[in-house]
């Protein structure tokens, strides 16, 4: 089981996108993936970064630490995003290891808070993010915002 960071793995970049892709996109928006994913890697800036979950040659998670997560609170950043563990492998503490190591990049980077916006109710908890507020998505819905000190 190993966390591929693209920028350190760009060969990774074409199962990247697709993974990152197939979890979290739609029809309407796979431009907007592919040009997010592969502009995080060649740049200086500490932000975004995008993050794989392998284990034994097959990619069954993925992760982002952004500087927005499509939510109206740009005031607040870095946000952890796009946390997903493939169904058949969840209930192993596989979703943990993708939060601390965005945890850990985040603090490297020098950020001290942890965004994230989500609908679900108790799981970030467990990690020690704190509701704050809501936020709201261009497309129109809201999501429950929270944050975890660094």
């Amino acid at each position: 089981m190993q966390i591929i960071g693209l920028r350190e793995h760009p060969e990774y970049l074409d199962k990247a996108i697709h993974f990152i892709f197939s979890k979290w996109g739609n029809v309407n928006n796979y431009l907007c993936y592919h040009d997010c994913i592969e502009h995080s890697i060649n740049i200086e800036n500490p932000l975004p970064r995008w993050y794989l979950l392998e284990d034994n040659g097959e990619i069954i998670g993925c992760a982002g630490l952004l500087i927005n997560d499509f939510i109206s609170r740009m005031d607040l950043f870095p946000w952890l995003s796009s946390l997903y563990v493939d169904e058949g492998r969840r209930g192993n503490s596989l979703g943990s290891l993708l939060i601390n190591h965005v945890k850990e990049d985040a603090k490297k980077a020098g950020f001290s808070t942890l965004y994230l916006g989500t609908e679900h109710i108790g799981y970030f908890e467990k990690f020690g993010f704190e509701h704050i507020g809501t936020g709201y998505h261009p497309w129109g819905d809201s999501s429950r915002i929270y944050k975890i000190e660094l």
